[in-house]
């Protein structure tokens, strides 16, 4: 499909038809790169109803609300071009704030500013809206048959936001509902390039890049014209969805006065978060003498990204390899509890 907005690169994300639930296990969900499902979810009654117009998917939606809990709305000003970011050249701030509003409430809001010109338009975003929580009949309604790890489906509601280039750390399908999406999407090899803002004051979970996609400065980001070398883009329309695997970047801009996507994530254990290992890793490793870290780093190949690293404790007897046994929920317990027991020591 075509969006009529210039794109960052003229390499498109791969793409198929519709596949299904065993198509998905053995050719989509091993996948190291993304892919476009054209049509996944096409049969929705979500999607069926978007194509009546704004009115129509709004009083869809509301038909499912009826008892859920208010939405997390981030509200900007017209100012803003859609792109919720930092505020003030020392980041002290976001260039938007939080509300807590009501689905119906939300969508008429919606509505209401699909009359305001554009240049005057503010933008709302309600965003990874758990749906059991906040459309209680999504799931039975729009039901999607692949083997997601029994991720629950989040709804992503607005107008024409811009979302700042950043991961996930899990892998996502992200289905569109209303409107049209445009993500580009970068490797995770090029997080030197992407120029990461701050990773403990986040704009809404991990950290995004700091370089605008629409308008680069390259002058102030030069690594990120080797950013773009590697860049894809995906453009999704009603029904489409897009397998991104875990950590890859992507910013992504929503078109259309009111539009909708819903995604899973899945395969992700938050409370063992990689990006948690990292921030740990600069206290303790990073700001060590050259020669401690190379030995540091040899202790990581060894234990955690060598190909043989899962079978380190091989040479141990079963009972007595504690943490370095193979994968488990005992093991993940034992590392949890042991992990607790250090950083609290004074």
């Amino acid at each position: 499909m075509k969006i009529d907005h210039p794109a960052a690169t003229d390499v498109r994300v791969e793409e198929r038809a519709a596949v299904d639930a065993a198509t998905f296990a053995a050719e989509i969900d091993p996948r190291a790169t993304p892919i476009i499902l054209r049509g996944q979810v096409a049969h929705w009654a979500s999607v069926q109803a978007a194509s009546g117009g704004d009115r129509a998917i709004a009083a869809y939606l509301a038909s499912l609300g009826s008892g859920g809990r208010p939405l997390d709305v981030l509200v900007g000003g017209p100012e803003y071009r859609g792109r919720f970011f930092y505020r003030g050249d020392n980041l002290e701030g976001f260039n938007f704030h939080r509300e807590q509003a009501p689905l119906e409430l939300l969508l008429s809001e919606l509505l209401r500013l699909a009359t305001v010109p554009e240049r005057e338009r503010h933008i709302l975003y309600a965003n990874a809206a758990l749906a059991p929580e906040h459309l209680p009949g999504w799931a039975s309604a729009n039901p999607l048959d692949l083997p997601l790890g029994g991720a629950q489906p989040r709804l992503w509601i607005g107008n024409g936001s811009q979302t700042a280039t950043h991961y996930d750390g899990s892998t996502n399908l992200a289905c569109v509902v209303a409107g049209q999406r445009r993500f580009t999407l970068f490797p995770p090899d090029q997080v030197g390039n992407l120029y990461v803002g701050p990773l403990d004051r986040t704009l809404a979970g991990p950290p995004a890049s700091m370089v605008d996609p629409l308008a680069p400065d390259l002058a102030r980001y030069p690594r990120y014209a080797d950013a773009l070398q590697h860049a894809m883009v995906a453009d999704l329309g009603p029904g489409d969805a897009l397998f991104m695997p875990a950590i890859w970047w992507h910013h992504v801009q929503a078109f259309g006065t009111l539009n909708v996507l819903c995604n899973y994530w899945w395969a992700f254990d938050p409370t063992a978060s990689a990006f948690n290992a990292v921030v740990h890793a600069l206290m303790a490793v990073r700001d060590r003498p050259a020669a401690e870290k190379a030995g540091w780093r040899a202790w990581f190949d060894h234990f955690v990204f060598n190909e043989d690293a899962a079978a380190a404790g091989d040479h141990l007897p079963a009972p007595a390899r504690g943490v370095l046994g193979a994968a488990s929920p005992e093991r993940t317990e034992r590392l949890r509890a042991y992990l607790l027991r250090v950083l609290q020591r004074r």
